[in-house]
């Protein structure tokens, strides 16, 4: 593990990232900018499922959303990855790095298992709100901010 670890610092993206601040700062940017369309995204539509924005129909604001939310997440894992290779062996050891990678492995779960469900089909098409999609609303906050709160918290370890 260690020396795939390793080799993964030494590829050239890696050593680019660290030979030159700026293309560092620029997808660190792109990683916070993607961050931000997850959580702008996610929750919009969660505040909405648990009874706020009522004016706005979810089955015009859940496929428009969940379709950000999944490219903001797309990004994210992208540019993260990217950061992560430039010091893999320091983020391993990294409690809050692995809390971060646990939240978010959570909430894209809670994700999928919530665009699958019949539930969320029948909410979507105009159907009664239910109290699942409205328990993994809850969840997704929970699970999105803690995961921010988490990757803050990193450089801080």
């Amino acid at each position: 593990m260690v020396e795939l670890l390793q080799a993964l610092s030494e590829w050239p993206g890696a050593v680019v990232l660290r030979r030159f601040e700026i293309a560092y700062l620029l997808i660190n940017a792109a990683h916070i900018l993607s961050i931000g369309l997850i959580v702008g995204a996610i929750v919009t539509l969660d505040l909405r499922i648990l009874g706020l924005l009522r004016r706005y129909p979810i089955g015009a604001l859940g496929p428009p959303l969940s379709r950000v939310a999944a490219v903001g997440v797309a990004c994210a894992i992208l540019t993260g990855f990217m950061l992560f290779t430039v010091r893999p062996l320091a983020y391993v050891q990294n409690t809050a790095f692995l809390a971060k990678i646990a939240l978010i492995g959570l909430a894209i779960l809670n994700a999928m298992i919530l665009q699958l469900s019949r539930q969320w089909q029948l909410v979507v098409s105009g159907g009664e709100m239910r109290k699942s999609v409205q328990i993994s609303a809850f969840l997704s906050i929970m699970l999105w901010i803690g995961a921010v709160v988490a990757g803050r918290w990193i450089g801080f370890l």
